[in-house]
């Protein structure tokens, strides 16, 4: 990525100008706005530490940008604050996800992921933002972000007091739980920052003690290497064995630790249309997803999140779900039927998981 130094700011009311900002944010469709500073001293020991204990599994970039983080004036130089703002994506119409979950049968997805790839809707809509901006102060210097650069988004978030962070590691908000989505616009305007938040998870571990995989290790703290996100997502080679089972039928992320919360009784849904569930990804049998072929997966999930991790991958983790479905019942039989389909994959990497879980089946 090329660094870029940001030039001095035009003259304006700060006040004022912070002011309207987080009502222009509104306007566009933005469900929360907020100024955070760039002072993250206090978040980078934990970063590395959680980059020293190797948590970031193959995650390679986590630790090639290092404290760059948590550095957002090294990262673009010349910023003084980051606009921060979040974007509900819980679809309103998508079928009940502990149904899904429930049903081995099933595919679940995770619900972010069943529209549009967000990183073209958050990008376009803060380019859209600065763009008012500018249109009000004249010519500034920015960049904008949304999960495509090292940024601490979570920790940019709580200090700009849209919410805090959950001991899952994603930020909460009392008054629309954690599915939404962030952003950021990394500006040299010396706004007037926001106070954070107060952390209000108290005494509760619902999300530890529910996550499949015991991923969250201790409150606040995630090893990646053992999360369903990173599994099905992050994780380019073999799935580990010890892990698969634990997976279930969930294809791509896991929802479990954001539906167990109890602040998610207070989410809201999305009016976006770009987050509509597409192609009944929500309440779909993993083996009609498993018998997609490679030109429908690209003619199905072009534009989507789910296209990024390629049709390798994405026939990895179904035949993991496959293996995952009930034996000796008829779903079983179909579970059975649609991974011998395969078993003579070209990817090596798609045959092994199917022999993993042809062998579930027969018992070994």
């Amino acid at each position: 990525m090329i660094e870029q130094t940001l030039a001095p700011a035009p003259a304006f009311e700060a006040a004022a100008l912070a002011t309207q900002i987080r009502a222009w944010g509104i306007e566009l469709g933005f469900q929360r706005v907020g100024i955070s500073d760039v002072d993250l001293g206090h978040a980078e020991p934990r970063l590395l530490e959680w980059l020293s204990a190797g948590f970031h599994g193959g995650m390679d970039y986590m630790a090639k940008h290092g404290v760059k983080r948590a550095r957002p004036a090294e990262l673009v130089p010349g910023t003084v604050r980051v606009i921060a703002a979040r974007l509900n994506y819980l679809p309103a119409a998508a079928a009940d996800s502990w149904g899904v979950i429930a049903d081995g049968e099933r595919a679940f997805i995770s619900r972010y992921a069943l529209g549009r790839d967000y990183h073209k809707v958050m990008r376009r809509r803060l380019q859209r933002f600065a763009a008012r901006i500018e249109a009000a102060v004249g010519a500034f210097d920015y960049r904008v972000f949304t999960d495509s650069a090292p940024v601490m988004e979570v920790e940019i978030a709580r200090k700009a007091g849209l919410g805090w962070r959950g001991k899952h590691t994603l930020l909460l908000t009392r008054d629309a739980g954690s599915y939404f989505f962030l952003g950021e616009i990394y500006t040299n305007l010396p706004l007037p920052a926001d106070a954070p938040q107060s952390d209000h998870c108290g005494s509760c571990v619902k999300c530890i003690d529910i996550c499949p995989t015991r991923a969250i290790v201790a409150p606040y703290e995630l090893d990646a290497r053992r999360c369903i996100s990173y599994l099905t997502i992050e994780h380019f080679g073999s799935i580990p064995v010890e892990l698969r089972a634990l997976i279930g039928n969930r294809v791509y992320g896991c929802d479990d630790c954001q539906l167990i919360c109890p602040w998610n009784k207070f989410a809201q849904t999305s009016a976006e249309a770009d987050f509509a569930v597409r192609n009944g990804l929500d309440d779909v049998t993993l083996a009609a997803l498993f018998g997609w072929s490679a030109d429908e997966f690209d003619r199905r999930l072009l534009g989507s999140a789910i296209h990024r991790i390629g049709y390798e991958r994405w026939l990895r983790n179904l035949a993991v779900g496959l293996g995952n479905v009930p034996p000796r019942s008829p779903a079983g039989a179909r579970a059975v039927a649609a991974l011998r389909a395969r078993a003579d994959d070209a990817s090596a990497l798609v045959r092994e998981h199917v022999a993993w879980a042809l062998a579930q089946h027969a018992g070994g």
